[in-house]
This record gives structure tokens, C-alpha cells and sequence, in this order.
């Protein structure tokens, strides 16, 4: 089938549509699907698990289970929701086998960077900074960067990253407020760091 008869038929259906699709046995509506919510999935799971080998192989768990567990899917929420709770719940359960910590240990001290400290955008291009950043959401503990990610880069409110994550609203609001301090106190290091020079 073209590409342009598969965009036709499938990439302006619903997310109602497309599931009732594969529920009838259409694996290319599925392919849909993971088109749709790829981007999501593996922000998710880049910012939650630190060896791309495994990112990988939960990548294809995720899919899986949303492929068999497809059938329960009860348009609560927006598909591509229910897929990235899917998909955090396995990065969750990963970080469980493996013994390594969801959230640092040390997330519940407040961080207070210096008001003073000046802009530390002004001596970064916009390629070393979104460099730097890329550094510093990856340092933060696996929450705090999925946190980040979802709203920042993949666009989600907060009501939607409170479902996905199974936190209520106000701890989402309080984690991404302690991330983004952790990534400020970073940037101003690195500041500090470059105009000692």
C-alpha cells in the first residue's frame, strides 16, 4: 500500500477510530499509533533510563503492552496519555530491578541559588547552551528529567503528567519547581565557572 493511500486512510482518523482498527485486527492502524505517540515514548524513557540498550528493549515492551492491552483502554484519557503511562510505569519497574533510585535521595533539600548571580545566558551561544541543558536535565534524577521533558519538550499540562505519573497535581507542580532550581543552580556553576576565566 502507498504511503499516500496510508496517510489517507488512517493519519486523520481518531484515537477511538484507530484502536477499534486494531481491535479488528488492522496492524496498520497500530503502526499509526506508534507514529503518533513515538516521540512521547522515548522522551520518556530517555530521561528515565540511563543505558540505550535498555531504552530499546522497553521501547518494545511498551508497545507490546499496549498492543495486548489495547482492549482495556476506556477513552478516559487522550491514547497517547494512557501510552505514556504505560510506558513510565515500565521505566519505573526497570529502575526497580535494577536498584536505582527514581528520585535523588536528596531532592527533598531546597536548593537556593544566589538572585545576583547575573544572566548565564549572556556568554552561551544557543548551541552550548541547549548543550549545557541537555547535560543538566540528564543529571537530574530519573523523575525530575521525565518531569522536565514532559513539559517542557513534549508540551503536556500538568493534569496530564499527574496521570501519567500517578502523582497528584501539586507534587508534579513541586517536582518540576525543584528541577527547574536544580538545572538553574547548574547553569549559574557553569556561569560562575566560565566568567572566573
Amino acid at each position: 500500500m502507498s504511503n499516500n493511500i496510508v496517510n489517507h486512510l488512517y493519519h486523520n482518523r481518531s484515537d477511538r477510530e484507530l484502536a477499534d482498527l486494531v481491535l479488528q485486527g488492522d496492524r496498520e492502524a497500530f503502526r499509526v499509533i506508534m507514529e503518533r505517540t513515538e516521540k512521547l515514548v522515548i522522551h520518556i524513557i530517555s530521561g528515565m533510563v540511563p543505558v540505550r540498550e535498555d531504552r530499546e528493549d522497553l521501547a518494545q515492551d511498551v508497545y507490546l503492552k499496549a498492543f495486548r492491552h489495547l482492549s482495556g483502554f476506556r477513552y478516559e484519557a487522550k491514547l497517547s496519555t494512557w501510552i505514556a503511562r504505560i510506558t513510565y510505569n515500565a521505566c519505573v519497574n526497570h529502575l526497580r530491578k535494577k536498584r536505582l533510585p527514581l528520585v535523588d535521595p536528596a531532592i527533598s533539600e531546597a536548593i537556593d541559588a544566589p538572585d545576583d548571580a547575573g544572566d548565564p545566558f549572556a556568554l552561551l551561544s544557543e548551541r552550548q547552551l541547549a548543550g549545557i541543558l541537555q547535560q543538566a536535565v540528564a543529571r537530574l534524577s530519573p523523575l525530575l528529567s521525565t518531569l522536565i521533558t514532559l513539559y517542557h519538550q513534549a508540551g503536556l499540562g500538568i493534569s496530564d503528567i499527574a496521570h501519567i505519573t500517578g502523582l497528584p497535581d501539586g507534587t508534579v507542580k513541586s517536582y518540576l519547581y525543584r528541577a527547574r532550581k536544580q538545572l538553574q543552580q547548574h547553569l549559574l556553576t557553569i556561569y560562575q565557572n566560565k566568567e572566573a576565566l
